[in-house]
């Protein structure tokens, strides 16, 4: 044995992939059939040795990614051989709490360690949905949902007094850290319910206290330490097959500003300018000021490069959260070198589009009938603005630059007019239209008459009652959409919004409100959330082996999203679909995205299955337990 303990990591590397794997096989096998051998070097060694090769043999491949091969039950019982007993039940993706069999308990060294009863995970779920439902104070709720360490924690957040909403969407993440498959089937079946707890508006408060909260690293951290070695920093992470990536630098999170390092999965750390989290002795990123310019942009391309030439051709990279002088040059430098997206440009402006053309069946008309005003004239008030401009253009068979002028921006400045442009951003120019200028959004909607109101700007409570009441005066349903993040950033309430509008108002915003009644009758607020888009649009990219995204794609997903409102939908003043629908919205969506793939002769995968639709749904996650023997 301790001769083996050498040999192995110099005799595995030389091996071919297929024939590393067989000696695996049978050093778990042989190991595994003497219980007092588990924690000898040889079986470590074993592990080591597998690893050493998978990460830097001749394919690439992590020993992660080997017994994850969805067509062999072999690759699957393989991994659990080498998880077993206390190890099993504390890694999220493997464990099943009580619901592992007695065939599986006595198999895998389970005996003793869990209680004797045997449930279902459909028993787990509902279990954990009663008790959350049952407790009065989230409080309490989210120590329903906790194990004996987090009830400690727990004791501890009650005495330093944290908002209560984060310490739900803590025991959310805590489940998540300890039980990933029935985590997403809780949130899958009861998606509506929980959406608030796990993103908006709660995530903006996790994101704040992030470092106070950091428990357990769960993506992959990139800093500027890290430069000239990124791709060995992806190599460290232990999945293969990847195929989207979302990635931050943190600048520009939700409407909260610079956060440094204080998001997931992949987090490029530059530094941070907010002095108070330099000065917080619990935040977790480099101490220092951001970095910008080149050294900035070398970063970024070492790890552009870097996920290519790991992961490939066909790897999704989602740009998330960057501030606008980062976004526009990212989403147009790598465009049409790499399949990238940007969540808040592309993202926000096909689901506010699906919005607006669901609408037109309450409000009437077609697009070019309409005239939009914008407060807000960053990534996202922009990005919608060029989304709607080509599904106007489209429609009309106009030039982009007509259907241009029937929208109308304002920024901190006022109105973005000709007489700006010397001064304006690049990105703000093809919205500088001649008109005289004009200092605030009051006198912007009065002069202007615009029939929908759409709010980027990231300042609450700019929506004032005078604003709303001059949208009324101009038309009989005034389309208001308050979309920032997070709810106390929204332009204005659901409330505001019906009452001010005198119930007239066709309303949606970015963070959830509760329904609302007026004079009798109850209003229901969609929510222009992104979550509506980006799986879908994602799934439809990877099922079709897309190598670009084009932006007829991003209308092809707003298509199929404003086809899923429903007239019951309608009667209740919604231009959104429910959330409990999501899984079924994302498949079509996928589906309309991947068809557009195909038609554009961007798709790679071959040939074209026949139908889109069940594909898609054949290739989502199933947070359904598997069977270990």
């Amino acid at each position: 044995m301790k001769r083996w303990r050498w040999v192995l990591p110099l005799l595995l590397p030389s091996l071919s992939l297929e024939l590393a794997v067989e000696v695996a096989r049978i050093t778990a096998f042989a190991v595994l059939k003497c219980r007092r051998i588990a924690s000898t070097p040889l079986y470590k060694t074993a592990v080591v040795a597998t690893v050493t090769f998978c990460c830097h043999g001749p394919n690439s491949m992590s020993f992660h990614s080997i017994i994850h091969r969805p067509s062999s039950p072999f690759n699957l019982a393989l991994q659990i051989r080498f998880l077993r007993g206390y190890s099993l039940l504390r890694d999220p993706q493997y464990n099943k709490g009580l619901a592992f069999t007695e065939k599986e308990r006595d198999a895998h060294y389970l005996c003793g360690l869990l209680p004797p009863t045997v449930i279902t995970q459909q028993l787990q779920e509902k279990k954990l949905m009663k008790s959350i439902r049952e407790y009065q104070v989230p409080l309490q709720k989210y120590m329903a949902m906790m194990d004996l360490q987090a009830c400690i924690q727990l004791i501890i957040l009650i005495f330093k007094q944290h908002h209560i909403c984060l310490e739900l969407f803590e025991g959310m993440k805590n489940l998540l850290e300890r039980n990933e498959r029935l985590f997403y089937k809780l949130l899958i079946d009861n998606v509506e319910e929980l959406l608030p707890v796990v993103y908006t508006p709660t995530v903006g408060e996790a994101c704040q206290k992030y470092g106070s909260i950091f428990r357990r690293p769960q993506g992959l951290y990139i800093s500027l330490k890290e430069k000239g070695k990124i791709l060995e920093v992806l190599k460290n992470w232990p999945e293969r097959s990847i195929q989207v990536i979302v990635v931050t630098d943190g600048e520009r999170i939700l409407g909260l500003g610079d956060l440094g390092c204080q998001c997931l999965p992949v987090t490029i750390d530059v530094g941070t300018n907010n002095e108070k989290l330099l000065n917080d002795e619990f935040y977790i990123g480099l101490r220092q000021k951001r970095a910008t310019g080149k050294e900035y942009y070398d970063l970024l391309h070492e790890f552009m490069c870097a996920v290519k030439q790991n992961y490939g051709e066909k790897v999704l990279v989602q740009f998330e959260d960057f501030a606008n002088h980062n976004a526009f040059e990212l989403l147009a430098k790598y465009g049409t070198t790499h399949l990238v997206f940007n969540d808040d440009i592309q993202g926000t402006a096909s689901v506010v589009l699906a919005g607006v053309v669901a609408a037109l069946k309450l409000i009437g008309g077609i697009l070019a009938d309409h005239t939009f005003l914008f407060l807000g004239a960053g990534e996202a008030g922009t990005g919608i603005a060029e989304l709607i401009a080509l599904e106007m253009s489209k429609q009309t068979k106009a030039p982009i630059e007509e259907s241009r002028k029937k929208i109308w921006l304002v920024d901190s400045k006022g109105l973005i007019v000709s007489s700006r442009k010397n001064s304006l951003q690049h990105f703000k120019k093809p919205w500088a239209h001649d008109h005289e200028p004009l200092n605030n959004l009051l006198d912007a909607v009065k002069v202007i008459k615009p029939t929908v109101l759409i709010g980027s700007s990231g300042v609450g409570r700019t929506f004032t009652k005078e604003v709303v009441q001059a949208m009324t005066a101009n038309n009989e349903k005034p389309l208001i959409m308050a979309l920032s993040n997070p709810t106390s950033q929204s332009e204005c309430t659901a409330e505001e919004a019906y009452q001010w509008s005198e119930g007239r108002a066709i309303f949606a915003s970015g963070s959830p409100f509760d329904p609302v009644e007026y004079k009798g009758k109850v209003y229901v607020p969609g929510q222009a959330n992104n979550a509506y888009i980006f799986p879908g649009f994602g799934l439809g990219l990877v099922i079709s082996g897309t190598i670009r995204v084009h932006d007829d794609m991003l209308l092809a997903a707003s298509e199929a999203l404003a086809k899923q409102v429903t007239d019951e939908n309608y009667n209740k003043g919604l231009i959104y679909p429910p959330f409990t629908d999501i899984r079924k919205i994302s498949a079509n969506i996928a589906a309309n995205v991947a068809a557009k793939a195909y038609e554009l002769g961007l798709a790679t995968r071959l040939p074209r299955p026949a139908d889109l639709v069940k594909y898609a749904e054949s290739c989502m996650y199933s947070p359904v337990y598997r069977n270990y023997r």
